[in-house]
């Protein structure tokens, strides 16, 4: 285990097997096009306003782990965890770009997991970006737009042409911005179920308590179930979301709205795929995604 001067790009290495790693780097230096980690970051923090937008303080939102300063292939996870850590090594992929990144559980001693977690992403030269409300939030690549648009209800933030039968809007202000769409949609109840069940490929939890017809559809992607009083403030008959609290189903019956859950992980999937397809066009490296669903 040591540290070694990279003369090339003028950084130091943590290298535990110094050999094996610098015959790996320079494998994927000569077989593929590389693009520079710090231009990628500026782009996604920019382009994400990483810097504007209100979060959570353990979302640490941007750049979480550097590596050595090179990136020739990309991978988008909902979730950063030793499985997905491990399949990005396999892959050979350098920068890891996530929706929930390795600090939620706040400031904690590095052993067992982190350590684990650190330790391949040191090892393997991995960067690891992360981005929460910013990626949620987005206009076009964020999970509530890719949802809306994969459910045939594109936004007027994404289409400056689509119509008033799909009128949709930011709503439910969470930490200093709206973290919804709100969308006027008339749509039989059950072709938005069979569609959002086809847009996830996974099941979807119906409480079926609103109207067959719908006017109003709230996304809010992730766990947001327990605004589900909030959302109803906002005269939205049908709410979209991840998950939600045991009383929520409750509530959905006594407001008389539809409350669909399509699980947390499944609605989340979108935006870090929408990202990782946008900066593998701008930058000219490939992406892939890594799958490990988390059952919720």
């Amino acid at each position: 285990m040591r540290f070694t001067w990279d003369l090339e790009i003028g950084i130091w290495n943590f290298d535990s097997q110094p050999q094996n790693r610098n015959m790996s780097k320079n494998r994927k230096m000569h077989s593929a096009q590389m693009a520079s980690l710090f231009d990628i970051v500026s782009y996604s923090d920019d382009f994400l306003r990483i810097r504007d937008v209100g979060d959570w303080d353990n979302a640490l939102n941007g750049l979480q782990i550097e590596n050595s300063g090179g990136v020739t292939r990309l991978g988008a996870a909902v979730d950063v965890s030793t499985r997905v850590l491990t399949e990005v090594a396999k892959k050979n992929i350098d920068l890891l770009i996530v929706h929930h990144g390795l600090f939620w559980a706040g400031l904690q001693p590095v052993r067992k997991s982190l350590r684990r977690q650190l330790q391949i992403a040191f090892e393997n030269d991995i960067a690891l970006y992360s981005a929460h409300l910013p990626l949620d939030i987005h206009p076009k690549i964020g999970n509530n737009a890719q949802l809306a648009a994969m459910l045939g209800l594109k936004s007027a933030q994404q289409n400056c042409r689509a119509s008033a039968a799909a009128d949709a809007k930011p709503f439910l202000e969470e930490k200093g911005q709206p973290v919804g769409l709100k969308i006027r949609a008339s749509m039989p109840r059950a072709e938005l179920v069979r569609k959002l069940r086809k847009a996830l490929n996974s099941p979807v939890k119906v409480f079926d308590f609103g109207p067959k017809q719908t006017r109003s559809i709230g996304i809010v992607t992730g766990a947001a179930g327990s605004e589900i009083y909030r959302v109803a403030q906002e005269n939205i008959d049908t709410f979209i979301t991840g998950e939600a609290p045991h009383w929520a189903a409750v509530a959905a019956e006594e407001l008389g709205m539809n409350l669909l859950l399509g699980g947390h992980y499944a609605t989340e999937v979108f935006g870090v795929k929408a990202l990782a397809a946008h900066l593998s066009k701008r930058f000219e490296i490939p992406w892939e995604f890594i799958d490990c669903p988390t059952g919720l």
